[in-house]
């Protein structure tokens, strides 16, 4: 595993619509699909870029995910026929800062219309790996020499990618690529338009379900895999506890672990999340050590049968309702 994506990697009511689920689990499925049809073609990096992408583009996009339904979208490296897909595409979407080897194919490609969802609202640094957790002393000097060799760009590197976890920053996102497609394919710009306008409405739902549906709680903490949750969390007056930092393959340190525990009684914690995508045995092992619960909280990174749900929506709903146990919710 190289620097760049250990420090990246982790790396918004109703159900969406039967046309974008189904389109998007046919075309993510066949690659050969993408490139010089009649409609707007368009390549997506994972799920939540391919969900923007089919549900603002409706009836006149053809989209593929250039990850696989049920792979881990970290782990993604791009084939030689995924990079003919892209120089085909009329645009790609994707989120730069999460999957290095589709950045790097993305800037590659002669494609017209490149559309960084990264760039359409505004990453945060939620850098919440084990060591945030040392303690106090020597902070201030270690941040000093950051500075000194280079701060801003171990910064921008850290910048936490899982704007889709937030609603409201997921519709922002909605906003700009529904710009980028009545720009790329003026045809269409009054339906892209109307099916940007439709999605951001049911995100603002969204975000108001887990406004009212978080804000009388018994606990604000819950304790993560890892790091994915940092805007929701900011986003509804939580806290998270990830085990694990940013990178979901990373192991804590027995250090971390004690901390956990303690913690876990200190602040009422009642569960340990893991998600689809990883395995779940830190957060088992934890849980069953400081004699807590576990149960799923879905980053979203892909779709699979182990989903708590068909589509973005339902998913989200899902890890809403897991929230509301886990934390106590009145």
């Amino acid at each position: 595993m190289n620097v760049r994506r250990r420090l990246i990697s982790a790396t918004a009511v109703t159900a969406a619509t039967a046309l974008g689920l189904g389109a998007l689990s046919a075309c993510s499925s066949d690659s050969a699909a993408t490139g010089n049809t009649d409609k707007f073609d368009v390549v997506a990096s994972f799920y939540p870029m391919a969900f923007l992408a089919e549900q603002i583009g409706g009836d006149h996009a053809n989209v593929t995910s250039l990850t696989e339904p049920g792979q881990e979208p970290h782990d993604l490296e791009i084939s030689t026929k995924q990079r003919a897909q892209l120089e085909e595409a009329d645009a790609a979407l994707y989120l730069k800062g999460l999957q290095p080897a589709v950045d790097e194919a993305v800037s590659q490609t002669g494609i017209k219309t490149k559309i960084d969802a990264a760039g359409l609202t505004t990453l945060e640094d939620h850098g919440s790996t084990e060591h945030d957790h040392a303690g106090e002393e020597g902070h201030a000097e270690e941040e000093g020499h950051a500075e000194e060799k280079g701060h801003a760009e171990e910064e921008e590197h850290a910048r936490d990618p899982h704007i889709w976890l937030d609603p409201v920053k997921y519709a922002e996102v909605a906003e700009g690529v529904g710009k980028a497609f009545e720009k790329a394919d003026p045809d269409h710009a009054a339906d892209y338009k109307k099916n940007t306008a439709a999605l951001v409405k049911k995100l603002n739902d969204l975000n108001g379900e887990f406004e009212n549906g978080l804000k009388d709680t018994k606990t604000k903490v819950f304790f993560t895999n890892h790091a994915a949750f940092g805007y929701l969390a900011e986003r509804y007056g939580l806290t998270q506890e990830a085990i694990s930092g940013l990178d979901p393959e990373s192991e804590p340190s027995a250090a971390r672990v004690r901390e956990l525990q303690q913690e876990a009684k200190a602040d009422g914690v009642t569960t340990v999340f893991y998600e689809t995508l990883v395995s779940d045995k830190t957060a088992k092992t934890l849980a069953k050590d400081a004699k807590l619960k576990t149960d799923v909280l879905d980053p979203l990174e892909g779709i699979t049968d182990k989903s708590r749900g068909d589509d973005y929506f339902q998913v989200m709903e899902a890890n809403l309702k897991a929230l509301r146990a886990a934390l106590g919710a009145k």
